[in-house]
């Protein structure tokens, strides 16, 4: 494209001495969304995609083979409470998933007597059966009204529910007696991340609510969390200010009340950072408003999670002296550090992601279910819950991702757990400690044959000689020649075919196999999908993601080109058919990677990304990612930061790939400046000589960084792989 093609940006003379560096911005009126230049520049830019998106071969078939491969629907595992099921279900053709629930189940006694044997393959989650609660749909047509987060309370009989709109996550609290599906309170506002620790009975529950925007300094209104108490029926105004003063800004927090209530936990961390400060209370010594929090661990540079079991003792997952995270426990009355016991230690190679205590009388011993992940890939492992001493796995279907281990609270001998691979569509298993048998427990309700496609995880070696791990997927049987290099097993096709790199690498975040209809579709087209677990994430634990923060984010972008030449070099595509995709973190990755290394990739598709990180906590969230970044406040941090600001990399005259930014207006994570700046400075940076490869701006309303309808991803799927395929030759239908 030439300049005279691209909407007119005016670019601003503006550099600013930053701490000695020099630190240009000439699109920063781009900031603001709401002047009518950005408006009009915005404007023409939606003009200028809509054009080129409607040539695009493939897309409509795209959309309408993604639509198909969505068509097998959700189910979540079940939550339980004194028998009753809540769960979540999406039904082919459904926007969104409703959460429903199920009459209490008959029996004697809590304590796992009754079984739920006559619930595999059948259950009520399973069949349909049970009532719907909550239907975003149902409340909003429009698609645009989202289910946050819901929590019952502990006998089952109330819900508390967050609600957004627009994609704007900022979810206002009501409680809902399930019953009658009357709303009995709210709706509460600023709840957005707030997590519910309901108390025995019903009646009230801690949370975390923000000040209000009048209380705070102007341009903090996201920030300045508390956690409160709060009465159901009574008003918000009243609810009692329990912890948070004086701590700083960005603090997060959550809270949790034990089975019995008795213990609650109050936990605290800086922005996102990897650690947190840990409190305890006895709510039987002190008043439920003014509990006697005592410290687990203040100021350590761990993190660790605590809950107190039915049989007294306190339960520590933590990852002190141990990367990979270990099982601790210990007495609540004293529950500091210097009391922790060993129950499952540390394993050199696996990540250690959760755990369920299964105690029910039905079982011949209480066990304890430890989930993990090595290299990527889940296991789960079975222990003697009083010793810790292992006896026995759990079989899985074959080498995929399990989803959190779900118990009866009140004591049973069963587990569920969903089960996924890049086939397998999230299916809810569900283990008995009492036969030791796994079975499945409900399927999605949507029938789908998927494609034939092969999985691969390949090794290689980064610029530093770290080893990185990558899942390459591709169409079973299509010219694959077996005996590449790579870990055995691994294949490569005769002839390099289009692909897309997909990276994320940051906040600890763990890539792991998991159904994809995008990725499906790209497969069954003849492309390849590969996606590399980056330092950043957690896929070898916390060390792994400390190696990509802050002063080490560099080995993140390392990691992402040496996958790319691993791809190239064992010929499962060329230079010209690779395309790379990553959005918000990955966005950041994806920019970096057309910024350092141009000539490597043919197109980039960049979603909802981080571009300019020098004045990137001045908007959004940003300033909550200062522990994963660095703070451009900090002359030394400021340093790091400029090393890689894509946006502050971009050269005029080189020969960028064909580049798409997709952005969200209500996106209140990533401000869509980002996208906007860097989109206007490529460009102009392409545009004389024209480089004949397009940068382009894909923009949608009323959605935001994260959930969104069912539709609304089926369309932005169908145009990022259309994109992509027309820039690395992928032949469409």
């Amino acid at each position: 494209m030439t300049a005279d093609q691209y909407p007119s940006a005016r670019r601003l003379d503006l550099s600013e001495d930053l701490f000695g560096h020099q630190v240009g911005d000439p699109y920063r009126w781009l900031e603001d969304p709401g002047s009518e230049e950005t408006q009009a520049w915005l404007g023409a830019q939606d003009d200028l995609f809509r054009g080129y998106g409607q040539a695009l071969p493939g897309a409509t078939a795209l959309a309408e083979r993604i639509l198909e491969l969505t068509g097998t629907g959700h189910i979540g595992i079940p939550v339980w409470r004194d028998g009753r099921q809540f769960f979540t279900r999406r039904l082919p053709g459904q926007e969104h998933a409703v959460l429903r629930t199920t009459d209490p189940e008959p029996g004697p006694g809590p304590r796992g007597s009754r079984s739920s044997a006559a619930g595999t393959e059948g259950s009520a989650a399973g069949t349909g059966s049970g009532r719907t609660l909550i239907d975003p749909i149902a409340i909003d047509p429009s698609g645009r009204t989202t289910l946050d987060g819901w929590q019952p309370d502990k006998e089952g009989r109330s819900l508390a529910y967050q609600l957004s709109e627009g994609g704007s996550e900022e979810s206002l609290l009501r409680v809902m007696d399930v019953q009658t599906g009357e709303l009995v309170d709210g709706p509460i506002d600023r709840c957005r991340y707030s997590r519910i620790a309901w108390l025995p009975g019903g009646k009230a529950f801690y949370y975390t609510r923000r000040l209000p925007a009048d209380e705070v300094p102007a341009g903090e209104e996201q920030f300045h969390r508390r956690v409160y108490l709060h009465r159901v029926g009574s008003p918000a105004e009243d609810d009692a200010l329990i912890f948070g003063a004086g701590r700083d800004k960005t603090t997060y927090y959550s809270a949790a009340v034990s089975r019995d209530g008795r213990w609650l936990t109050i936990s605290a961390a800086r922005g996102t950072e990897p650690r947190n400060d840990l409190w305890i209370a006895d709510l039987t010594t002190s008043d439920l408003a003014t509990p006697e929090l005592e410290p687990v661990q203040v100021g350590a540079d761990h993190r660790t999670g605590i809950r107190v079991g039915r049989d007294g003792r306190m339960y520590v997952y933590t990852d002190a002296g141990a990367p990979r995270g270990r099982i601790a426990v210990a007495d609540p009355a004293s529950p500091g550090p210097e009391g922790w016991r060993d129950l499952v230690p540390t394993d050199p190679e696996a990540v250690l992601e959760g755990y369920a205590i299964l105690d029910g009388d039905q079982a011949a011993r209480p066990v304890l279910l430890v989930l993990w992940t090595r290299h990527a890939i889940s296991e789960i492992t079975v222990h003697d819950l009083e010793t810790g001493a292992r006896t026995g796995t759990v079989p899985l279907p074959g080498p995929g991702t399990v989803g959190g281990i779900s118990e009866r609270p009140e004591g049973g001998h069963e587990a569920w757990f969903a089960y996924t691979d890049n086939t397998t569509p999230a299916t809810v298993m569900r283990y008995d400690a009492s036969t030791d048998e796994t079975q499945i427990w409900a399927r999605p309700p949507g029938t789908v044959e998927a494609p034939a496609v092969a999985a691969r995880q390949i090794t290689y070696r980064s610029s530093d000689g770290t080893e990185v791990r990558m899942l390459v997927v591709s169409g079973a049987g299509r010219g694959v020649v077996s005996g590449a290099s790579g870990e055995s097993g691994d294949g490569r096709p005769a002839a390099p075919r289009p692909a897309i790199l997909y990276g994320y690498g940051g906040f600890g975040i763990s890539l792991t196999p998991g159904y994809s209809s995008t990725v499906l579709a790209w497969a069954e087209a003849g492309g390849v999908y590969a996606i590399a677990g980056l330092r950043g994430g957690s896929e070898e634990g916390e060390e792994w993601h400390r190696a990509g923060m802050l002063d080490h984010r560099q080995a993140v972008f390392d990691d992402f080109h040496a996958a790319a030449e691993k791809l190239i070099a064992d010929g499962w595509t060329t230079r010209e058919q690779l395309g790379i995709y990553g959005g918000s973190n990955g966005g950041l990755l994806v920019g970096a990677a057309i910024t350092q290394r141009p000539d490597l990739y043919a197109a980039a598709v960049c979603s909802a990304p981080l571009l300019d990180m020098v004045r990137y906590e001045k908007f959004g969230l940003g300033e909550t990612w200062n522990t994963e970044y660095g703070t451009a406040a900090d002359p030394e941090q400021l340093g790091w930061l400029l090393s890689y600001s894509p946006y502050h990399h971009v050269t005029e005259g080189a020969r960028y790939p064909s580049v798409l930014f997709t952005v969200f207006d209500n996106d209140t994570r990533v401000d869509p400046m980002h996208a906007r700046k860097m989109c206007a400075a490529l460009q102009y940076a392409t545009s004389a000589p024209p480089s004949g490869r397009p940068i382009l701006l894909r923009r949608e309303a009323d959605v935001g960084h994260s959930s969104r309808s069912v539709s609304r991803s089926v369309a932005l799927s169908a145009d990022v792989l259309a994109f992509l395929a027309a820039h690395t030759g992928l032949r469409l239908p």
